[in-house]
């Protein structure tokens, strides 16, 4: 099949374009900046030549023609996934417009298959105790969930008007190989780095982005598409007490951490927000992020099977997040902890087997 592939710079969309390449599929990305695909596709053993590419960004109506033309199937996983409210603009320009652009020359091209990947987040707030496929678009108070609702919106009206369109729902994605360490592993860095003692009660869906990457290809290239208007990303419904036993077990390190309502945290992060819009550096303590655990609420069913991938353990996805982020650089030894082993002066360096085997969700 010829797939075309926006985001396939970004860590969703390098996974994706990488297992789309191995099941023998010839792929075409869009990306404003040609030289980010090598680096992208690196820790895949891709070669980048065997991958199309057409330059320009998802609001560029004349180069996401190029990019869709003669396409049997569209992945549309381009995005800015950010907290920071430095970025309102961006997000809105790309999430939102980017989405309108995209799924309009998809459909234009006669693509017979376009997946649109939107987030749970899109679902929140939700009026029920869980979310699934039936669940209303939300109308969240946060600017990333906010345009990501918009951009959902998009997709449901191409779909309900015979539109061949997949709306897939990823949890919060952790996982090696991000070449932007985006937002939620750069979370997790943060954490043992020592600059998060505080932390939001409840919880939220994470998942690997290497399993949501598997489900996109299945949903891309399967025999069954269509036959599910939304899909859910296989993950875990993971409590924020949860997820840092989860993280202290794989390193060995005590992380100390105190947990609070993340409603009273809510003003915390609100201040946090308007002090960001003229502080230079990233303040961790994201409304955004506090936000999300005070309103997500878990999947319907069991979302650590979705559309046939079993989710992995999450100590097995954490340690393998530290071990990765460790070889790049991003965390000192003391910072990863048992997660990696320290190999002789020039062998490899191994992911440890602390933590893992820890049981689904």
């Amino acid at each position: 099949m010829d797939i075309s592939v926006t985001g396939g710079t970004g860590f969703l969309g390098a996974h994706a374009v990488a297992e789309l390449v191995r099941r023998g599929h010839r792929v075409r990305v869009l990306a404003r900046d040609p030289e980010r695909l090598a680096p992208a596709l690196a820790p895949f053993g891709v070669d980048p030549g065997v991958v199309g590419l057409v330059e320009g960004d998802v609001v560029d109506e004349t180069a996401v023609t190029r990019l869709v033309l003669g396409a049997d199937a569209v992945l549309h996983a381009a995005s800015v996934y950010s907290f920071d409210s430095r970025r309102r603009a961006e997000m809105r320009r790309t999430n939102e417009r980017g989405t309108e652009v995209v799924l309009g020359a998809a459909r234009a091209s006669g693509a017979g298959r376009i997946v649109h990947v939107s987030t749970v987040g899109a679902l929140y707030p939700s009026p029920s105790a869980t979310i699934g496929a039936e669940s209303p678009v939300a109308a969240p108070k946060e600017t990333y969930l906010a345009t990501k609702a918009a951009a959902d919106r998009v997709a449901r009206r191409h779909a309900a008007e015979g539109a061949p369109v997949v709306i897939s729902y990823p949890s919060a994605l952790i996982g090696p190989d991000d070449p932007y360490v985006g937002d939620q592993n750069a979370r997790l860095r943060n954490v043992l780095r020592g600059l998060m003692p505080f932390w939001p009660s409840r919880g939220l869906p994470i998942g690997d982005v290497r399993d949501t990457a598997v489900l996109h290809a299945d949903l891309l290239t399967g025999p069954d598409f269509g036959a599910r208007a939304r899909v859910f990303g296989p993950g875990h419904w993971v409590p924020t007490s949860r997820y840092l036993t989860v993280l202290r077990a794989v390193t060995g390190r005590a992380l100390p951490a105190l947990f609070l309502p993340p409603r009273a945290m809510v003003p915390v992060g609100r201040f946090a927000d308007l002090v960001q819009r003229v502080w230079p550096w990233n303040i961790p303590a994201e409304y955004g992020a506090i936000y999300v655990c005070a309103v997500a609420v878990p999947v319907d069913g069991d979302p650590a099977v979705t559309g046939g991938v079993v989710a992995r353990p999450l100590s097995e996805t954490v340690c393998d997040t530290v071990a990765w982020l460790h070889r790049a650089g991003l965390l000192t030894d003391r910072q990863a902890g048992a997660a990696v082993v320290r190999p002789p002066a020039d062998g490899p360096v191994l992911a440890g087997s602390a933590g893992r085997g820890e049981g689904q969700s």
